[in-house]
């Protein structure tokens, strides 16, 4: 029988800033690409986390105004952020972008209005800077801790945009990403990019890169799929892909990337 992944897609029609959505359609593409059934549950507000349902989530970013209507949703009511806690420690794994990467720490402080409180799933916080990042990133990434990284990978770098305000700082349960060569990150100031936190079985992944990020780090994204399939099906073997255009992709925006530095 072929491996199946089930994605549960996080306030998809209220956080899905400059093309988040993208990151659901390539990994739907992907899977599909070598026959493995992928199927896409929609979580919005009201809605209750499937816990044993989906292998991974996907909670992309959005405006202050979108996230305040999420956190409430998420942390106001207590058992949402409990749910979502609960199927990352039986397993399943989560790729959350800006807004969604910061309402997964423990609050966001937005310019003039009142804390968000997160989900405290990932060990981060965010306060809001006088002035915003924005650009093309280029991440040194080691994805190394999944234990499910191709072996042999073509690059060990991520690209992406950003467009931030948000000033993240990490807390000593987690761990970057990866470290800045070209762009603002996290913060700034410390050189790191992103978060990875485990939460028992599972993994909770932040991130500031938009644009979207897995149609061009197509690496990332097999990591993602690998360890969504472990949850139910063991470790799984993913025939390789043709992934020229990808990275062809990848090496653009790192080469813009580049070129603004000058």
């Amino acid at each position: 029988m072929a491996p199946s992944c089930i994605i549960g897609y996080l306030y998809g029609n209220l956080m899905n800033l400059y093309g988040d959505r993208g990151n659901i359609m390539a990994l739907a593409g992907r899977c599909h690409r070598r026959g493995i059934e992928c199927r896409i549950v929609p979580i919005g507000i009201g809605d209750e986390i499937p816990v044993r349902e989906c292998d991974l989530y996907f909670f992309g970013g959005g405006q202050d105004q979108e996230q305040a209507r999420v956190a409430e949703d998420l942390v106001g009511r207590g058992e949402k952020a409990a749910r979502l806690r609960e199927a990352l420690e039986e397993g399943a794994v989560a790729l959350c972008v800006c807004g969604g990467y910061q309402l997964l720490g423990r609050y966001y402080r937005p310019h003039g209005q009142p804390e968000l409180p997160g989900a405290g799933i990932i060990d981060c916080w965010t306060i809001a800077g006088p002035t915003r990042f924005i650009g093309n990133v280029l991440v040194a990434a080691d994805l190394s801790w999944s234990g499910a990284h191709a072996a042999g990978s073509r690059s060990p770098t991520l690209v992406g945009f950003e467009n931030h305000s948000g000033r993240t700082y990490l807390g000593p349960a987690a761990r970057p990403l990866g470290r800045v060569l070209i762009g603002g990150g996290n913060n700034g100031a410390d050189g790191t990019e992103g978060a990875v936190m485990q939460v028992g079985r599972g993994w909770a992944i932040g991130t500031y890169l938009h644009g979207p990020l897995l149609p061009k780090n197509p690496h990332l994204a097999d990591t993602l799929i690998r360890l969504a399939l472990r949850r139910r099906h063991g470790d799984v073997e993913l025939p390789p892909l043709d992934d020229r255009l990808e990275w062809e992709a990848h090496e653009a925006v790192a080469g813009r990337a580049r070129a603004l530095r000058r």
